[in-house]
C-alpha cells in the first residue's frame, strides 16, 4: 500500500468528522431559520445527504451490469443504519422517539420495505417499479415539508413567540451561509467515506482477505459512514430528533431514490437473486418491524435497547461472514437464533410494550 492510499485513508476520517459536524450544524440553524423542525431536516436532508454515497454506488453499479452489488449496497445499509447507528447513538444517550415518527414515518418504513419485497418476487425490479419506488420518496417528501410549514402555523402563542426569537437569531447570518455549511458538510462526508472505503479496501488487501469478505464488511460499512457520523455529530450536539429521523428517512430514501433511481437507469431492470430475496430483504423487513415495539415501549430509544441492536448487528454479521466461507457450524448459528435469540427478543419486547400500555 503506498504512501497516498494511507494519507487519503487517514484524511477520509478527518473528513467525516469535519463534514458531519458541518451537516448537523447547517442543517440545524437551516430548520430554525425557515420554520423546518429539525424532525424534518433529519428525515429529508440528513437523509438524502447521507444516502449520496449508496446512490452513487448503487447508481454506477446498476449501470455496469452489477445487480448483486446494487441491492446488497442498500439492503444491508438499510440493516445497518437501524442495527448498528441508532444502536450506538442510543448508547451514547438514550434517544427520545417523536410521536409522529412511532404513528407514520416507522410505519411507512416497514410498508415500504415490503412494497419492495413483493415488487421483487419475481426476481427483478423493473423500470416501472422503479418508477413506483421514486414516486414514493417524491410524495413522501413533500407531504413532510408541507405538513411541517402547516404544523409550525398553528404553534401556541408561547410557543410561537419562542419559536420567532429563535428564527430572529438564526437569521444574524444569512440563509445561504446556512445553505453552504450544509453543502460543504454532505461533500466532506461523500468524499470522506470514499477515501476511507478505498484505503480501507487496499488495507484488507494488504492481510489476505478475500474481495467477498470486503464487499460484506467493509464496503457495506463504508456507504454507512456518513449516517454514523452525521448521527454521532448530532448526538453530540443534543439534536435528538434529528439522529432517529435521519436513519428512517435515510431507509426510505435507500429503498425509494436509491433503487428506484437505480432501476430506471439500469438498462435491463434489477435482477434480484433468491438469497436476497429469502433471507437479506426478510431481514431488513424484521429490523424495520423491530423498530415498532422497541420505539413505542416508553416513547424512548434506552441503552440498553441500543447494546441488544448492536448485538443483532454483530449476529447479522456473524452470518454473513459463516454464509460467505460455507462454514460448517452456520446451520447451528442459523438454529440458535432463529429457536432462541428472535423469540426471546419477541417476547420481551412484547412484554414491555404490553406495559407500557398498562402505565398510560
Amino acid at each position: 500500500m503506498d504512501i497516498v492510499t494511507l494519507v487519503l485513508f487517514l484524511l477520509g476520517f478527518v473528513f467525516l468528522v469535519v463534514g458531519a459536524d458541518t451537516l448537523v450544524k447547517g442543517a440545524s440553524e437551516f430548520a430554525t431559520s425557515v420554520g423546518i423542525s429539525p424532525l424534518v431536516v433529519g428525515l429529508t436532508i440528513i437523509a438524502f445527504g447521507t444516502s449520496a454515497p449508496e446512490l452513487a454506488v448503487s447508481v454506477q453499479s446498476a449501470y455496469a451490469g452489477q445487480p448483486d452489488l446494487t441491492l446488497g449496497n442498500v439492503v444491508g445499509s438499510n440493516i445497518l443504519n437501524i442495527l448498528m447507528v441508532l444502536g450506538i447513538a442510543a448508547v451514547i444517550a438514550p434517544l427520545t422517539v417523536n410521536t409522529k415518527l412511532v404513528k407514520v414515518d416507522v410505519p411507512l418504513m416497514i410498508a415500504v420495505s415490503i412494497l419492495l419485497y413483493v415488487l421483487s418476487m419475481d426476481l427483478m425490479i423493473s423500470r416501472l417499479d422503479g418508477i413506483i419506488l421514486f414516486a414514493i420518496v417524491a410524495i413522501y417528501t413533500t407531504y413532510l415539508i408541507v405538513q411541517s410549514r402547516r404544523d409550525n402555523s398553528v404553534i401556541a402563542e408561547a410557543e410561537l413567540e419562542e419559536l420567532e426569537e429563535l428564527q430572529k437569531d438564526s437569521q444574524e447570518s444569512s440563509v445561504w451561509v446556512k445553505v453552504a455549511y450544509i453543502l460543504v458538510g454532505l461533500v466532506l462526508l461523500v468524499v470522506g467515506a470514499n477515501w476511507l472505503v478505498k484505503g480501507a479496501v487496499e488495507i484488507a488487501h494488504l492481510f489476505g482477505l478475500s474481495e467477498l469478505i470486503i464487499g460484506l464488511t467493509i464496503i457495506a460499512i463504508g456507504t454507512s459512514l456518513p449516517e454514523l457520523a452525521a448521527t454521532i455529530a448530532a448526538s453530540i450536539r443534543g439534536e435528538k430528533d434529528m439522529i432517529i429521523g435521519g436513519a428512517i428517512g435515510s431507509n426510505l430514501f435507500n429503498i425509494s431514490m436509491v433503487l428506484g433511481l437505480s432501476s430506471i437507469i439500469a438498462p435491463n431492470g434489477i435482477a434480484v437473486s433468491p438469497t436476497a430475496l429469502s433471507v437479506d430483504m426478510l431481514i431488513m423487513i424484521a429490523v424495520a418491524i423491530l423498530c415498532l415495539p422497541t420505539f413505542f415501549s416508553g416513547k424512548q430509544l434506552d441503552r440498553w435497547e441500543g447494546v441488544l441492536f448492536l448485538a443483532y448487528y454483530v449476529a447479522y454479521t456473524i452470518y454473513l461472514l459463516l454464509s460467505a466461507i460455507d462454514h460448517p457450524s452456520l446451520p447451528l448459528f442459523n438454529q440458535v437464533m432463529l429457536w432462541g435469540v428472535i423469540p426471546a427478543t419477541v417476547v420481551i419486547l412484547s412484554g414491555l410494550v404490553w406495559h407500557d400500555h398498562n402505565q398510560a
